[in-house]
């Protein structure tokens, strides 16, 4: 990668030492509310090139974060309406949940057990067991 940058940089430098040389009238420059000194024509190439080079980049630089910005805004609203979806649903199992009878609720008999340690063969003595004693 090193290697081809500096074949682009000498190819430029190259490529701007050859617009010196080839055009060296000099000229005078008209920036309309002002005047500039006469200069070399291939200087003033070069100058407006340079210009040109650094304006296109910035300016490309700053429609890609535009873009970068529009796709990544794009990508969150996906994701919002995905985690959107997700709380519905748990919200709907939450719900489901909550709305479930419990065994009291259900109407369910409670459980007889016999007592231990009685020895009485008429009358046997039951426990009652709810979800509050079982706990």
């Amino acid at each position: 990668m090193r290697f081809i940058l500096f074949v682009l940089l000498f190819l430029s430098f190259a490529y701007a030492i050859g617009l010196v040389l080839a055009n060296n009238t000099d000229i005078g420059v008209n920036l309309l509310f002002s005047q500039a000194p006469t200069m070399n024509l291939g200087l003033l190439l070069i100058l407006c090139m340079t210009l040109g080079i650094v304006i296109g980049l910035l300016l490309a630089l700053l429609l890609f974060r535009v873009f970068q910005n529009k796709w990544e805004i794009s990508q969150l609203k996906k994701s919002n309406a995905k985690l959107q979806e997700q709380l519905t649903q748990a919200n709907v199992v939450i719900d489901r949940q909550a709305n479930v009878p419990t065994v009291d609720e259900a109407g369910y008999p409670a459980s007889s057990v016999p007592v231990e340690g009685d020895n009485n063969l008429g009358t046997q003595k039951t426990a009652l067991l709810s979800k509050r004693q079982r706990d």
